[in-house]
């Protein structure tokens, strides 16, 4: 029998989690963990390794190609484009505090798609071989030109799958645009911090323009429902609002799930947010408080499942292999291959943070123009850096295959790629994320059992764990 190699993590709970290169777990306890490092491993050692997956007999038996193929769904394989992010203009109406963009004042001349750059954009739509193609629209305020919408809304129709959506701040709802968003292939995201004093504080400025706002999202939730129309928190570490009160402006509107995110530093937030370079403890507090606030909710009012995104996709990765619909978890995290950015001038970029990063003046990660097509040299460049597995830190953490890389968040935050994995935020804050979901894999407790096997779908409790005992 070959063991296959571990990593080891420290669980809450004072034992230790082992996982595998394919992401497959078991708990143990130290006395194993003596053995392993022993090479003294006892036949129920040997039996139990077998038996979960952790060990094989020879050389391409059963066992050992179940291993390498649970390798291969871990590992992100992107195709073909065909997901856009698409920036008709970079004006806005609104000036919020926080804003990632830089945007441009809602008079300024020049910050949209000329009829060329539209014309180019729609060639682009034509040449992607894909059969689905998924079209975002960010900006600025994308809804002060429902005309370039509308002209690439027209020309996706030739796609049999298509999804829209309309990232948009509600500031406005006119009969062009609630065309718009008729349309049973649009997706309307926006943005709400919680409660009115928090929101107007970030974003809107003003009692009548946050009035506005919420009439406008309560007129969309009354119009077509919440699985149609999200919503997103940004939250400042330093001042976040009370954690009930916020669930509650989801909740109390029908929106079950709340991705939950720190002020991400980028745009206007790097000077008038400059702690969010580091939110350090305060955030991890606060998102643990709220998590556990939302299981408390859960098991009190059965008849809904209330999660937290970001920590509920960390439990479907876990135990999931290939769910990649969150690009800062893939691995690798390839840029510029199955999705692109175009911006208000015609720029691609290989994330919309690389935009922010360009806009900002910090740094220009472009990777072509739609115009002329992708740069390879210059995607190729950093994708050359895209992955987990060659660093020293990741390659000797626990939570490795289900974890990713974000190359773009180290150069905004620390100006280079090379930073130590342990000393990013981004490495932080992913592994709270997975020492909080796998503290609730392992807790015994009703109320936690209940949510983790709503967030994985399941209609009873979560499957039985390996935990190998002394």
């Amino acid at each position: 029998m070959t063991p296959l190699p571990l990593r080891f993590h420290p669980l809450r709970n004072g034992r230790a989690l082992a996982v595998n290169d394919a992401g497959r777990f078991f708990s143990t306890d130290e006395a194993f963990l003596d053995r392993i490092i022993d090479r003294r491993l006892s036949p129920d050692d040997r039996a139990f390794l077998l038996r979960e997956g952790h060990a094989y007999g020879r050389e391409r038996d059963l066992a050992h190609l179940a291993h390498l193929r649970g390798i291969a769904r871990r590992t992100c394989a992107p195709t073909q484009l065909d997901y856009l992010i698409l920036v008709p203009t970079l004006r806005c109406d609104l000036a919020c505090s926080y804003c990632q963009v830089s945007r441009a004042a809602i008079g300024s001349v020049g910050y949209d798609w000329t009829p060329g750059t539209l014309d180019a954009v729609l060639r682009m739509l034509d040449g992607l071989e894909s059969d689905s193609v998924k079209l975002e629209f960010q900006g600025g305020e994308p809804t002060l030109r429902p005309d370039l919408i509308t002209a690439v809304m027209e020309r996706a129709r030739r796609f049999p799958r298509r999804q829209i959506v309309i990232c948009t701040n509600l500031s406005r709802l006119d009969d062009e645009t609630l065309a718009i968003l008729d349309d049973p292939d649009v997706l309307v995201s926006t943005s709400l911090d919680g409660d009115p004093d928090t929101h107007r504080r970030n974003r809107t400025g003003s009692v009548h323009a946050d009035d506005v706002f919420r009439r406008n999202l309560d007129l969309l939730l009354a119009r077509y429902g919440p699985d149609k129309v999200a919503a997103l928190p940004t939250v400042d570490p330093l001042a976040p609002p009370d954690v009930d009160t916020l669930i509650e402006a989801y909740v109390g509107r029908g929106m079950n799930s709340i991705p939950l995110r720190p002020i991400v530093y980028h745009g206007f937030a790097r000077k008038r947010h400059s702690a969010s370079a580091d939110p350090g403890e305060a955030w991890l507090a606060y998102h643990e408080r709220f998590v556990r606030r939302i299981v408390e909710r859960n098991w009190a009012d059965r008849s809904r499942v209330i999660e937290e995104s970001h920590l509920a996709l960390c439990i479907r990765r876990i135990f999931r292999p290939g769910v990649d619909n969150h690009v800062d978890l893939r691995n690798p995290n390839p840029m510029g291959i199955d999705y692109l950015v175009v911006d208000h001038d015609g720029t691609l970029y290989p994330t919309d943070e690389a935009r922010m990063l360009a806009r900002s003046g910090v740094i220009d990660l472009s990777i072509g123009h739609v115009s002329s097509g992708v740069d390879a040299a210059r995607r190729d460049l950093l994708n050359a850096h895209s992955d987990n597995v060659h660093d020293p830190a990741c390659s000797r953490c626990a939570f490795q295959p289900y974890c990713g890389r974000d190359m773009v968040d180290d150069i905004a935050r620390y100006g280079r790629i090379d930073v130590a994995r342990r000393d990013t935020d981004f490495c932080r804050r992913q592994t709270h994320a997975f020492d909080l979901a796998f503290d609730l894999i392992h807790d015994d407790d009703s109320a936690v059992r209940h949510s983790v096997a709503r967030w994985l779908g399941l209609p009873g409790d979560p499957p039985a764990l390996g935990i190998h005992h002394a």
